[in-house]
């Protein structure tokens, strides 16, 4: 079973939506003993970066997250990936949940239009069980304005949009981030789902 973190703030419908396309067991919950009983969790989001952590904490779900991301497999999605690293700069510096090391900032470049929205190619630099059977050209579809900015170590893949702009990461263990959406990104990005389901059991 996984657990999809409602706190007000997500994307459930369209991952909920992904998820029940491919038989996978999940409920939508905000409560932290539900989360503790789930084989992996996702912590989707959209919108902005401080709403999103004030009501993930006045939730009273950020204990639950961080202490279950020690265990079991998590994927943050969009905004729930970029939740996962120290902090942010949007619209004043914010803590994010810390999970990975880095941080996340308006995406730098003024040569491309902002956000960054629509299909891009990932260049892949390691390996991870996210993407086990999925070949290459590998195309993910983008919505954002901000970007991570985080070491090599915990890259999987990016996506060039004038720089790299990382779009799969991991701590190199349990947790897992999304930059884009794979419920929106075609049979590769439901695959992605699938190995995430296989890396619950």
């Amino acid at each position: 079973m996984i657990a999809v973190i409602d706190y007000g703030a997500g994307n459930l419908f369209s991952v909920c939506n992904a998820l029940n396309y491919l038989n996978i067991a999940h409920t939508v919950t905000g409560d932290p003993a539900e989360v503790d009983r789930a084989d992996a969790v996702i912590l989707p989001g959209v919108g902005a970066f401080p709403a999103a952590m004030q009501a993930l904490n006045e939730a009273g779900m950020t204990g639950a997250v961080c202490e279950n991301a020690k265990k079991k497999p998590l994927l943050g999605i969009c905004l729930g990936m970029q939740m996962l690293f120290e902090q942010s700069d949007e619209m004043g510096i914010c803590a994010g949940l810390g999970l990975i090391p880095g941080e996340v900032k308006r995406i730098p470049s003024e040569r491309v239009i902002i956000p960054h929205m629509g299909w891009n190619e990932l260049v892949i630099r390691q390996e991870s069980p996210l993407l086990q059977g999925i070949g290459t050209p590998l195309y993910t579809y983008f919505v954002h304005s901000y970007q991570a900015f985080c070491a090599d170590e915990n890259l999987i893949a990016y996506a060039d949009y004038d720089g790299r702009v990382p779009a799969l990461v991991t701590d190199g263990q349990f947790v897992f981030g999304a930059q884009f959406h794979p419920e929106k990104s075609g049979e590769q990005g439901l695959m992605m789902l699938r190995n995430f389901e296989r890396m619950a059991k």
